[in-house]
């Protein structure tokens, strides 16, 4: 049962680049809570003295976050109610704080979240693309080879996909990104609510071409469409156009099913009339 004398820990959403976006609830809990961690405790000096907040701060980052929820959990249990913050945005969305949350969670501590603004759903807002579904794949992995391996599972998702980059690593992400996706449209959405926020609507190539010209600044969301449910059929097609009709009767006959059976089966599955594969598998 939930103890009454332990703290909460506010999982607080902050502005993505301007101050103003704020809600006035952050505001308060900030005001209010006993210590607040931040994933960059200079970064989140720069909100505070902005609102005219002054609190502790302790510094819970990626690298430290497994060596501070001990930390954080003695807090808790002494009273001290406690803020969770990132850098920019939402906590825990491709940012610290997931692991402390679903520590509390199985312990039964007390969180409230306290909305804010999110990167990603500002971009896909803004970008006019395809939101009614949508997969959001944060970060890609540093690694060329794991992210050649993701993008290959991608390859075929039908959504749109909402993807962080950094600047200097958006050139090789889109190379990657047009050597398995083959070309699509993509909106670069940099900057955000900033003074030099954009949207480039765009393709991989004419993106890739670009910034090798110019270079980019900022932090990137990257919204690329996904495939078209027209362009995956006409591939299942090649596929089966490729298959021997008499072959997968054959296996489906070895799976122990009724030769009859078997070529209404191939017939339906290389969406032909059984008589033409009946005609092919008349020596079976």
């Amino acid at each position: 049962m939930e103890s009454k004398d332990k703290g909460t820990l506010y999982v607080v959403g902050t502005p993505i680049g301007n101050l103003k976006d704020i809600t006035l609830r952050a505001i308060e809990t900030l005001s209010q809570v006993d210590v607040i961690l931040a994933e960059d405790t200079r970064q989140t000096l720069k909100l505070l003295n902005h609102l005219n907040i002054s609190k502790p701060q302790i510094s819970y980052h990626r690298h430290n976050e497994a060596d501070k929820i001990e930390m954080v959990v003695s807090l808790l249990d002494e009273g001290k109610n406690i803020a969770l913050v990132s850098d920019a945005g939402m906590p825990i969305i491709s940012d610290p704080g997931q692991g402390l949350v679903k520590y509390l969670v199985s312990n039964n501590y007390k969180i409230e979240v306290i909305p804010g603004a999110t990167a990603l759903i500002t971009a896909i807002v803004r970008s006019g693309m395809d939101s009614t579904r949508f997969t959001f794949e944060g970060f890609l992995s540093v690694s060329k080879k794991q992210r050649i391996k993701r993008l290959e599972e991608l390859k075929d998702e039908i959504r749109t996909m909402i993807f962080y980059e950094a600047p200097h690593k958006i050139l090789y992400t889109l190379k990657d990104m047009y050597e398995v996706f083959g070309e699509r449209n993509i909106c670069i959405c940099r900057e955000l609510t900033k003074i030099h926020e954009e949207y480039r609507y765009t393709t991989f190539k004419e993106a890739i071409e670009k910034i090798e010209e110019e270079g980019i600044k900022g932090e990137i969301v990257l919204i690329v469409e996904g495939k078209s449910e027209l362009e995956i059929e006409k591939k299942k097609k090649e596929e089966l156009d490729k298959l021997d009709p008499v072959e997968l009767v054959k296996e489906y006959i070895g799976q122990g099913i009724d030769k009859k059976e078997a070529i209404k089966k191939v017939a339906k599955q290389m969406g032909v009339n059984k008589n033409e594969i009946y005609k092919q598998c008349i020596e079976l």
